[in-house]
């Protein structure tokens, strides 16, 4: 998909109905990209913080994803799903926690 076509938008829009309606949800990770509109849809929605990473002397942010299995959500938002990990972390591609704790 393209960027800035509403995916985040809408995901989040979503997500504050599912929380409405009682769902145990977290966002696991969600960029603004500065956009107010998206910020705005952000609050009141449980956030799991990132964690740090230090790469070749840089600090990452990166989702926690040993801190969303430790708290079992029953859902968690994941946005730019192609993304591309941190050296070092769990999983080289976001899109690899559909699968198993494996990503070949």
């Amino acid at each position: 998909m393209c960027p800035g076509v509403g995916k985040t938008y809408a995901m989040l829009r979503s997500a504050q109905q599912e929380l409405r309606d009682g769902v145990d949800l977290v966002v696991g990770v969600v960029e603004t990209h500065g956009r107010s509109e998206t910020e705005t849809l952000l609050a009141g929605l449980p956030l799991v913080p990132r964690k740090e990473i230090s790469y070749k002397g840089i600090q990452l942010t990166e989702m926690d994803l040993e801190a969303i299995l430790e708290r079992k959500p029953q859902l968690v938002l994941v946005d730019e799903f192609a993304h591309t990990n941190a050296p070092g972390s769990r999983h080289p591609k976001r899109y690899c926690l559909l699968y198993t704790s494996r990503c070949v």
